[in-house]
């Protein structure tokens, strides 16, 4: 047994919740090859074109992965991976935790600068206007941006 695959126990709890596979003219892919394909990747944060050969190839257990995730499947296994940690009382609803390696933040939780938005004014000729819509002082801008007028262009 590889590390990040399935054990025999945990493909008997996951398979009847995976859809049938349909009938095709070519040969069908194993499932818990390809699960254990995805859980590789989900596992290592790897790309997928490194996915290892014997999980198949890439392109294959990508497809696999995103019909699997489109139809709710992983969401339906979750769920029933809560019903029974429920039922053997090994879940605590209360207690939520997300680890933080996991979870992305922006740049500028961490301390960096924001950037300033594009839809922000920022050439002289609508700070005019703008300073003049919003008849503010003269002190709260440069005297050339308070005491500007609209341009026709505008």
């Amino acid at each position: 047994m590889k590390r990040h695959e399935l054990h025999d126990h945990e493909w008997m709890i996951v398979e009847p919740l995976l859809p049938k596979p349909a009938r095709t003219g070519r040969p069908r892919r194993d499932l818990r090859q390809m699960l254990n394909g995805i859980l590789w990747i989900l596992s290592t944060g790897a790309q997928w074109r490194d996915l290892p050969e014997r999980y198949g190839p890439w392109e294959t257990v990508y497809g696999h992965f995103h019909s699997l995730r489109t139809s709710g499947v992983f969401d339906r296994i979750l769920d029933a991976l809560h019903l029974r940690l429920d039922q053997e009382g090994r879940i605590d609803w209360d207690l939520w935790c997300i680890d933080g390696t996991s979870v992305r933040a922006t740049r500028s939780a961490a301390g960096a600068t924001k950037k300033a938005l594009n839809s922000i004014p920022t050439s002289p000729k609508t700070m005019r206007w703008a300073a003049r819509e919003a008849d503010l002082a003269a002190n709260s801008h440069s005297s050339s941006m308070a005491t500007g007028h609209r341009s026709k262009s505008m």
